[in-house]
């Protein structure tokens, strides 16, 4: 690993750059002087390279326009001033110092500049109140759309091993606070291996058929009663009645919501080699104020509620604007 941090990478980077800037105006120099020396093969017209095919194709002597030769000079030339004033050759950053982390901080100061007091006013009101917003909803949305639709999907019905935020199921509580604590700071949900516990992969297969009969599922009653005696290893976490514990984010087994899959072969896969999952922190990354709208528009997906009246115009005209 230590290989990749040596300089023969810094070299690697700038040899092959500075060796095809430099060979593009070489050839296009070479291309631009060279003419036909010697008289043309008898026959072949004036003007000509002397090579015909097809009886009467000819490939003429005729040289680019100056004008359009000078322009690829002109690219060479920039090429060169930009790797003096920019970053491009190796660790080499540039006569400006200019750097992509630099113009993205800049960028969020000056955004925050321009936003800030908009989310500082939505992080004054209640989260109930922001998701009853029209505006701060549309905010929320494209906060979404931006940082969690990469694993809950973009219509928030989740993925493998990702948490539909549509429905009411929730691993750890789905009040408007605590959805704001776990988008703050982030949750690590991990089931350990229970084959061990349990002694034989035929222990593993019958309560996972315990499991399926929890909540209706088709399942072998035979290895459905002798998997209960073995699920007391599981009550810890998921409870005597299967109905799970917010508090360490253990699922409700009673339902037909399945986080990885509900089969029977995935109930034994979980069982067997145990789950581990985690959602990123965001306090550091986004700020209370924008997680405080993101928050509200996360429990609005799964508390609908009827959208506010929009105000009417004089003598009760529709209002105008954007919002219409």
């Amino acid at each position: 690993m230590s290989d990749f941090f040596s300089t023969f990478w810094e070299w690697y980077i700038i040899v092959p750059t500075l060796l095809g800037v430099v060979g593009c105006a070489i050839l296009l120099y070479s291309q631009s002087t060279h003419t036909v020396t010697g008289p043309a093969p008898a026959g072949a017209p004036v003007g000509t390279t002397g090579h015909i095919w097809d009886e009467d194709l000819t490939e003429l002597n005729t040289p680019m326009p100056r004008w359009w030769m000078w322009l690829f000079y002109i690219t060479i030339v920039f090429a060169l001033v930009y790797l003096v004033l920019y970053p491009g050759l190796g660790s080499y950053a540039g006569k400006l110092g200019w750097k992509s982390s630099g113009q993205y901080q800049a960028e969020l100061v000056q955004a925050d500049a321009d936003y800030g007091p908009l989310f500082k006013q939505y992080a004054r009101q209640d989260l109930k109140t922001v998701a009853a917003d029209p505006a701060a909803h549309a905010i929320g949305q494209r906060l979404f759309l931006t940082y969690c639709a990469q694993c809950h999907g973009s219509d928030a019905r989740g993925n493998k091993g990702f948490p539909n935020l549509t429905d009411r199921d929730w691993l750890y509580g789905g009040t408007p606070e605590t959805i704001k604590t776990t988008i703050l700071h982030g949750r690590n949900g991990a089931m350990p291996s229970m084959a061990a516990a349990l002694g034989s992969e035929k222990e593993v297969e019958n309560v996972a058929h315990y499991v399926l009969s929890l909540s209706g599922a088709t399942s072998d009653p035979i290895k459905s009663v002798l998997g209960k005696s073995k699920f007391g290893a599981c009550m810890a976490c998921h409870g005597a009645d299967a109905h799970g514990n917010q508090t360490v984010g253990a699922p409700n087994l009673t339902d037909k919501v399945w986080l990885y899959g509900g089969s029977a072969e995935t109930i034994m896969e979980t069982i067997r080699k145990g789950r581990s999952n985690a959602m990123p922190a965001f306090e550091d990354f986004l700020g209370d104020d924008k997680v405080h709208v993101l928050a509200a528009y996360v429990w609005s997906l799964s508390n609908r509620q009827p959208a506010p009246a929009l105000a009417a115009g004089p003598e009760g005209a529709p209002p105008s604007g954007p919002d219409r």
